[in-house]
């Protein structure tokens, strides 16, 4: 816990604060020794008063330990006390800039002083010792003779209204002192935690912050590798058949040649549409979320997918089951996505004679994607991405993904991720195969 908390009591004074009590001790030196001469000229207390000699020396030692009242506040404030006691008491000339020195003194240690405790015990001794001094100069007031300046005669004399004011001004005088001490001391308090709070939150935004930027560059990292991997992917292979061909069958390595320009076109359109939808935050294919819909595929592409799948040397059939519900378009998108994906891998590493099966399945309350291929099973490449990516699309939808070998042979990816939605007429048109496809009845 740090000395600066606030259970531990505000903070010590720092330079600046010192500086402006050594300010604040020179001007009240000032200010006391211009009224100490001019009370001395005035004559104060009448013939009875000490000399100026003795007033200047206490305008000295009265405001010299204000200079160190926020170090030794409880110190200050009993020393300030007792001098101007002993000021009134031997008739020196100044009382009013020792009133206000001993305000500062006594408010001092209720807005400064850590142990709340101590700060009451001083100020409460130090008020009531007043208050008994005060009893003591009215009674022997009351005892005097009476060749004073105020009538004693009748139960509410002159006299009597005189010392209620003495009492009555005095009241206010520590009552005030003490108050704003104790208000200085909370207010001081409320300052510190409210300063503390806005560092957390500082901290908490900057760690929000980088941790935004950090799932930011995960879904932009994510997106290109399914855009960049699928379409490299199927140029590769579609190359690869061009150079076999090459010599036998111009012809078809000329089609070979024109489907890898196609998806290299394809590649660069979809990568200058994601980096379009980046750069722009309005853009309607960002949801509420933040999550990037960036590449505005979504469900109805499957079967595209799957017919270029098939021209690229991996055929395969796209199945839709169950009556289609209104899917999220982000879910859309992680879904083609994993789809993609999984074709992807399965032409890569299934062999020449792999085949693959797209299943869709609307269920209430959820969509299932299932992608097998009857390839060989290629063993799981070192800090492979694909199928972290595809674990990362279903879980930032709420869903779940299995991944592995079949028992019978080949590869299996499902994702199954919750929705809520309706069923209607335009979800099942939307979702219609194309040719080469087959939908149970």
């Amino acid at each position: 816990m740090s000395a600066n908390s606030p259970t531990t009591g505000r903070p010590a004074p720092d330079a600046r604060d010192l500086r402006a009590d050594a300010l604040l001790a020179g001007a009240l030196l000032v200010g006391a020794i211009v009224s100490a001469g001019l009370s001395s000229v005035a004559q104060l207390y009448g013939d009875g008063q000490a000399d100026l000699g003795w007033a200047l020396l206490y305008a000295a030692a009265l405001t010299a330990p204000l200079a160190v009242r926020r170090r030794f506040p409880c110190t200050v404030a009993v020393v300030v006390s007792v001098l101007y006691f002993v000021a009134v008491t031997f008739r020196i000339p100044e009382i009013y800039v020792g009133n206000i020195a001993v305000f500062i003194a006594i408010y001092t240690v209720g807005a400064w002083v850590a142990d709340r405790r101590r700060a009451m015990l001083v100020r409460v001794l130090l008020i009531a010792g007043m208050f008994a001094w005060l009893l003591v100069t009215t009674f022997q007031a009351a005892t005097a003779p009476t060749e004073g300046d105020f009538s004693r005669a009748g139960v509410f004399s002159p006299f009597v209204a005189f010392m209620l004011i003495q009492f009555l001004i005095n009241g206010l005088f520590f009552g005030g002192a003490y108050y704003m001490g104790d208000r200085a001391y909370a207010a001081a308090l409320e300052r510190l935690a409210l300063e503390e709070r806005t560092a957390e939150l500082e901290r908490e935004r900057e760690v929000t912050a980088a941790q935004a930027v950090a799932l930011d560059r995960l879904r932009i990292a994510r997106e290109l590798h399914d855009v960049v991997a699928h379409h490299v992917s199927a140029m590769g292979v579609q190359a690869g058949a061009a150079r076999s061909v090459l010599d036998r069958n111009p012809d078809a390595a000329r089609s070979a040649l024109a489907g890898v320009e196609a998806s290299a076109r394809e590649a660069l359109g979809d990568l200058r549409h994601l980096l379009g939808t980046l750069r722009s935050p309005d853009d309607p294919t960002i949801d509420a979320d933040g999550e990037v819909a960036a590449s505005t595929v979504g469900l109805d592409a499957l079967p595209a997918l799957v017919e270029r799948a098939t021209q690229t040397g991996l055929p395969t059939t796209l199945t839709l089951l169950g009556d289609a519900v209104q899917v999220p378009a982000v879910v859309q998108v992680n879904l083609f996505r994993i789809a993609q994906e999984a074709l992807t891998n399965a032409r890569r590493h299934g062999g020449p004679d792999a085949a693959a099966d797209v299943r869709l399945r609307y269920d209430p309350g959820s969509v299932e994607l299932e992608v097998t291929n009857s390839g060989r099973v290629a063993p799981a490449r070192p800090g492979g991405l694909g199928i972290v990516g595809m674990r990362e699309r279903a879980a930032s939808s709420g869903g779940t993904l299995e991944a592995g070998p079949r028992s019978r042979g080949g590869y299996l990816v499902r994702a199954r991720i919750p929705v809520s939605g309706r069923s209607g007429p335009e979800e099942r048109e939307d979702a219609a195969p194309v040719a080469g496809s087959r939908r149970p009845s």
